[in-house]
């Protein structure tokens, strides 16, 4: 028998959904507990935000002293690779040259050892499904991270006289929960407005602030984005995330961990970050074609050539390969293939194409973390009861840049059946929000 609150929670989660949903076509099995934090773990997460924050700063720095030739030029290179010239010029208007994304959103793996960063979304889904569980679940929990209303004045400070919210049809899954969140706005502030609008037809308006909800692969796509990119530059406009291909690509990862770059990177982020951030990112290598000398190895690989790579045995092939970013399959888990399960044929010719692909689509090979196993409930709605479910979670910490103070606004938790590799949200995970407790 289900107790008499455990009915009640779940009948308000559900009597709260919005008509329309919140992913199109999409949804997930409902929980009624919030996933739950520790305190310590909390302030940490608190601190993590400010020093992504840190470390985008340094990556906007980076490659902007690579195009001046105060770094190693072949950093800009890479990062351009690609790209459309003229995509290319735009990033570097001096006008945007200090804009960095106002929403962090990294994708935390939780191990047995603590955490993993998978990777950081500069245009990340969730916002609004996240403000929905937290509106939801804080009204029979009040520990929820961020409140009841934190999401929305987070996202409120990114536009906050009203703005326009520009989305592509590639994106248009997300279309229902920026909806919501732009109602929610403006029913709590009648003098400013909030909108949504097609990226596909929009039309920008002088004085408008503009989120964009589209990867910038996507432009040919977008007719009308010309216009757009026009108003911007002119300072009609704002626009945010900023203008900028080369800080959505996964390959900072690998940027990081290169010796070369290394004082640059201790300078930059002071030693504390600095060695903080190296616990938690994953090592990364760019596979890069170039040959080596003679004496030169691959560093923790300990191989000269990366088609020594595609000869690993399934042992040692506990690697992701990954799509660093300017791709239709930079978007979500759709370049991402985890070597150990790969078929010996498969993992070599992947090695292969992404060898011969890398100055147009530059691919990363990361160090896997295994998730740490979880109980959490969930209601079966076959079954008609709730169940509980042992999975592994990411947990998705939303960070909002204001005023130059970086706030953690909630944190969405993604629990995915235990035989998930990639823990992206899928029909059959959990979706909660997180809540600060004594004990998790």
């Amino acid at each position: 028998m289900i107790a008499e609150a455990e009915t009640e929670k779940l009948a308000a989660i559900r009597a709260a959904l919005p008509k329309k949903g919140l992913f199109a076509e999409k949804d997930w099995l409902i929980s009624p507990d919030a996933f739950p934090i520790e305190k310590k773990f909390v302030a940490e997460l608190e601190q993590l935000g400010h020093r992504l924050f840190v470390f985008q700063r340094a990556c906007n720095q980076l490659y902007q002293q690579s195009v001046k030739g105060k770094q190693p030029e072949w950093v800009a290179r890479y990062l351009n690779a690609g790209k459309p010239p003229e995509l290319v010029e735009f990033s570097r208007r001096k006008e945007i040259r200090d804009d960095l994304p106002r929403v962090i959103r990294p994708d935390l793996i939780l191990t047995e050892n603590g955490y993993v960063i998978a990777e950081i979304d500069s245009v990340p889904g969730g916002i609004g499904l996240t403000a929905w569980l937290n509106q939801t679940y804080s009204a029979f929990d009040k520990e929820i991270i961020g409140g009841a209303d934190g999401m929305l004045d987070g996202f409120r400070s990114v536009l906050p006289n009203g703005g326009d919210i520009v989305i592509s049809q590639e994106a248009a899954t997300y279309r229902p929960e920026m909806e919501w969140t732009a109602a929610r706005l403006k029913d709590r502030h009648r003098d400013l407005k909030w909108r949504v609008v097609a990226a596909e037809n929009y039309e920008p308006q002088g004085g408008r602030a503009v989120y964009r909800f589209f990867e910038l692969f996507d432009l040919p796509n977008i007719p009308k984005i010309d216009e757009t990119l026009r108003a911007n530059a002119e300072g009609r406009i704002s626009i945010t995330p900023p203008i900028k291909p080369y800080l959505e690509e996964k390959m900072w990862f690998a940027l990081f961990w290169l010796q070369p770059l290394r004082e640059f990177w201790r300078r930059e982020l002071g030693e504390k970050y600095f060695v903080k951030l190296q616990e938690v990112i994953p090592y990364s290598w760019l596979l890069d074609p170039t040959p080596l000398p003679q004496h030169a190895v691959i560093p923790r690989l300990e191989i000269h050539d990366w088609h020594e790579a595609a000869k690993f045995s399934q042992k040692d092939r506990d690697l992701l390969l990954k799509v660093s970013g300017f791709s239709p399959l930079g978007w979500g888990s759709r370049g991402i293939a985890l070597g150990a399960d790969l078929p010996h044929a498969e993992w070599q010719r992947r090695i292969d194409n992404a060898l011969a692909t890398f100055e147009s689509s530059p691919t990363i090979l990361q160090r896997f973390h295994k998730g740490r196993l979880f109980e959490h409930r969930y209601w079966d709605p076959e079954l008609g009861e709730l169940e509980t479910m042992k999975g592994r979670v990411r947990l998705c910490p939303y960070f909002f840049v204001e005023r130059d103070r970086v706030k953690l606004r909630g944190a969405l938790a993604t629990i995915a059946p235990a035989d998930k590799k990639f823990l992206h949200g899928m029909r059959d995970a959990i979706l909660v929000p997180s809540q600060s407790s004594e004990k998790s």
